[in-house]
């Protein structure tokens, strides 16, 4: 495997298609890459978004309850922007989208770090966090010297 081998897309199951589509596409700025075709029944139903025609996100309308922390599984999803400007220009969307915050605002990822971001739930309550590696310095870390993303 070796150097070859990174990630290829995320899939999630959600509850609501198209409220996940219009959701992840505002918040992280994904297009439609394709979806299922029109007629499809209702537990078969997908959309790939991502960029430059490349899947990125699959989303597959077949959960009947949002997430679960306390089961296996996914802790979160993370995404990297290239500055603390454009994490807070997400904030002021998914703000708009009156999303779940877990903190409030832009934080760092544990005291001390410079690294940080918002983290924050999607309309079936899984757990996403946007930062930046650099900017989030000024705010107070809410878990002290603990990874901020590790327990929230």
């Amino acid at each position: 495997m070796g150097a070859t081998l990174r990630n290829g897309h995320i899939g999630l199951n959600v509850t609501d298609l198209d409220r996940s589509r219009e959701f992840y596409s505002r918040v992280l700025g994904y297009e439609l890459v394709r979806q299922s075709p029109e007629g499809t029944p209702q537990a078969r139903r997908y959309a790939f978004l991502g960029r430059d025609g490349v899947p990125l996100l699959t989303l597959w309308q077949q959960a009947e309850a949002g997430y679960g922390a306390e089961r296996s599984g996914l802790h979160h999803l993370s995404f990297e922007v290239d500055s603390v400007d454009e994490v807070r220009a997400a904030e002021s969307v998914l703000r708009e989208l009156g999303t779940v915050f877990q903190y409030d605002g832009v934080v760092p990822h544990r005291e001390g770090a410079d690294s940080g971001g918002v983290f924050f739930e999607d309309p079936d309550g899984i757990r996403l966090e946007i930062y930046s590696a650099t900017g989030a310095a000024e705010a107070e870390a809410p878990s002290g010297g603990e990874p901020t993303c590790g327990f929230f």
